[in-house]
């Protein structure tokens, strides 16, 4: 489909002018190229859009897909008990083709709830299936398997060699990094400091600096991962980072709720960007970022939902409902406003991918990455001179949108997703996490040595 023609819709463009008009919007070869009052032109589709919302589709800074398949497996625990009790083994016991299911499970859903761009970071093996996933489905996706080569609680499946390691990320680099012209991107995803030794975390700054890809991370998440850092590299997380090397506007550093000031500044001067994930910080009792604080420091702050057995959903009008009333809490009312919110969940994660002149804003000239919103519930109502932001952040829900397109190409129309089996999907996501379950007994105890 080389054309689409968007009519009468209300326009919320996230742009810098803050632009909230009704009217038409053109796409012609995956771009859009018209934004605005009445256009007459033919087009291969016209969808009549009266009465709905028009958005930049949600970036999602941080998504952990091949954790899909856990959801409600790794309940009330903090993280680094989530981490050793329940998610590294159950990413042991992955196979081919339940990563594939668990990475299907999630984009529907990511789908489905609006989100058309994620950063993702997959388990160390099996990464090719995640890969296929997200070139089937549609998808924009920035991805990369995770690097694991230190600590003497990791599942010994999960133990990495440093050298193969950092090998197989470069051959799942050079196959799949600019695939669908650009819609797919490589990352390098070491874990965090607790399980990578310097020497790989060294080596992926170099990788970094000679393909121009980016870096992600987790890192200052939890108190106890701040005090095993410092015990065992001497300082703290963000400041480590720093002293290797790797701290630089290619750095993409997830959570960052405990952060001191010397970590902060450092994150402002390297132009390092981070992401904040509300649901699953609270939900692993981790804590709540300081958010306002990084932005009136004019840090780049994205959101994420994490993976589903630590928040339970994907669903991004959740984060943005969560990352509002966390701060309004601790700071009062006024702070975190739905425009802010919504502008970290489009524009705001745009910028943190270093994707802000392709997506993130309705404006000529950039990627055919859109979502509707069908507001005609009772939840959304009175619409009557209604703040458009407070709507979608404060009363929208998932269930709202009605399409989703990415490079203009329709992934989901009338609430019904066009490159999925959802079906299929559902039926093979049950019968992998049930595969999974009959390994993990051999797995369970099965850690390595600490290097």
């Amino acid at each position: 489909m080389s054309s689409i023609l968007i009519k009468n819709a209300q326009i919320v463009a996230m742009d810098e002018k803050g632009t909230v008009d009704t009217g038409d919007v053109l796409i012609e070869g995956g771009v859009i190229s018209r934004v605005g009052g009445t256009i007459d032109t033919e087009a291969d589709k016209v969808i009549h859009a009266a009465g709905k919302v028009l958005l930049p589709g949600f970036v999602q800074t941080h998504i952990h897909l091949c954790q899909t398949l856990f959801r409600g497996r790794a309940d009330d625990l903090e993280l680094l008990d989530w981490l050793k009790q329940r998610i590294w083994p159950l990413e042991a016991a992955h196979d081919e083709e339940s990563i594939y299911y668990s990475a299907m499970l999630g984009i529907g859903e990511l789908l489905r709830s609006g989100t058309t761009t994620i950063l993702d970071m997959e388990t160390v093996h099996h990464t090719d299936a995640a890969f296929r996933a997200i070139e089937e489905s549609g998808i924009r996706a920035l991805s990369g398997k995770v690097m694991m080569d230190y600590g003497d609680e990791v599942p010994l499946p999960l133990r990495e060699n440093t050298e193969q390691s950092l090998r197989d990320s470069v051959e799942l680099l050079e196959k799949w990094h600019g695939r669908d012209n650009g819609r797919i991107s490589y990352v390098f995803c070491p874990r965090f400091v607790v399980s990578c030794t310097e020497e790989l975390l060294v080596g992926v700054r170099n990788l970094s600096q000679r393909y121009g890809v980016k870096v992600h991370t987790h890192a200052s998440e939890n108190i106890g991962e701040i005090a095993l850092v410092e015990r065992e590299r001497g300082m703290r997380n963000v400041a480590y980072l720093d002293h290797i090397g790797l701290a630089s506007p290619d750095l993409i550093l997830v959570h960052c709720v405990w952060l001191d000031e010397a970590e902060k500044r450092i994150i402002r001067e390297r132009g390092v960007k981070v992401t904040h994930c509300p649901g699953s910080n609270m939900k692993l009792a981790s804590g709540v970022a300081e958010v306002p604080d990084l932005l009136g420091r004019h840090i780049h702050v994205g959101l994420g939902s994490d993976g589903a057995p630590c928040n339970n959903t994907l669903d991004m009008f959740s984060e943005m409902r969560l990352a509002a009333l966390a701060q309004k809490t601790l700071h009062g009312p006024t702070v975190m406003n739905a425009r802010q919110v919504l502008r970290m969940a489009t524009m705001g994660g745009a910028e943190v991918l270093g994707l802000e002149k392709e997506i993130g804003s309705i404006e000529e000239g950039k990627k055919g990455d859109l979502i509707l919103l069908e507001l005609d519930e009772f939840h959304a109502y009175p619409s009557f001179q209604a703040d458009p932001y407070s709507r979608i952040v404060y009363s929208a829900g998932y269930s709202d949108v009605d399409t989703v397109m990415v490079n203009g190409k329709l992934l989901m129309e009338n609430k019904s997703l066009l490159t999925i089996n959802k079906r299929n999907v559902l039926r093979e996501a049950d019968r992998s996490i049930e595969r999974l379950l009959k390994r993990l007994p051999n797995i369970v105890g099965a850690v390595g040595s600490k290097a």
